[in-house]
């Protein structure tokens, strides 16, 4: 199974450090995270490819040679992602999406195949499975939140790293609080939810191995 996971272009705003980026030479600040840890939960002997739109294009070719075609997004990626399935429709080639914007807003994305949604390390493996078994369903969800102690260790092999200006490391999900201006509580639950010192460290050992020696960023919903 060849699968192509593409990272839509964020929109220039203040968060997108467009202007910044070119002081330090580098195409985006983070690699997209929730996808190559979706790209861990795959299995083994699928062929995967990354294109993240911030940092490259998004050629005909890649897509004509993916058997499924994953998006990850958030709202702010709208544009990007809109332009992307058109793109995907245009060649018939299937389309699985999940993360924030589509988790949110379902209902807007008839034309995606596969709508993998809410936390991947409940539901991949149920689309997977179907999948398998030739009866894969066009949306999968779950009331449950997973247990992150079990997500393995995204895939670094997958990204170039000298595009971007740091790293970025998952430790938490979920937050108690209620801030008006954040999706977490709704996408992530209330309790927050810890990766073991042992995750954190395989991690921070498996970015040393893939030769990075800059920055890391933790991603914590309540530091």
């Amino acid at each position: 199974m060849n699968i192509l996971l593409v990272y839509p272009e964020y929109p220039e705003t203040f968060w997108s450090f467009t202007h910044a980026l070119k002081f330090v030479s580098k195409k985006a600040v983070f690699p997209p995270l929730g996808l190559i840890t979706v790209a861990s939960l795959l299995p083994d002997s699928w062929n995967l490819k990354l294109v993240d739109l911030n940092t490259a294009e998004l050629e005909n070719i890649d897509i004509l040679k993916a058997d499924y075609v994953f998006i990850s997004a958030m709202s702010v990626q709208r544009l990007s992602v809109n332009k992307v399935i058109q793109k995907c429709k245009a060649i018939n080639t299937k389309i699985v999406a999940g993360g924030p914007l589509f988790t949110s807003s379902p209902e807007n994305y008839h034309m995606v195949d596969h709508l993998v949604l809410d936390e991947a390390e409940i539901t991949l493996p149920l689309f997977l499975k179907d999948l398998q078994e030739g009866n894969a369903k066009s949306i999968y969800r779950t009331p449950d939140w997973a247990d992150i102690t079990t997500t393995p260790s995204p895939r670094w092999d997958l990204v170039d790293s000298s595009k971007y200006s740091s790293m970025n490391l998952q430790y938490s999900r979920g937050c108690p609080y209620d801030c008006e201006f954040c999706d977490i509580t709704v996408l992530f639950g209330r309790n927050p939810r810890t990766k073991s010192k042992e995750q954190i460290i395989a991690e921070l050992d498996n970015l040393y191995e893939a030769n990075w020696r800059g920055p890391v960023f933790f991603v914590d919903d309540n530091f």
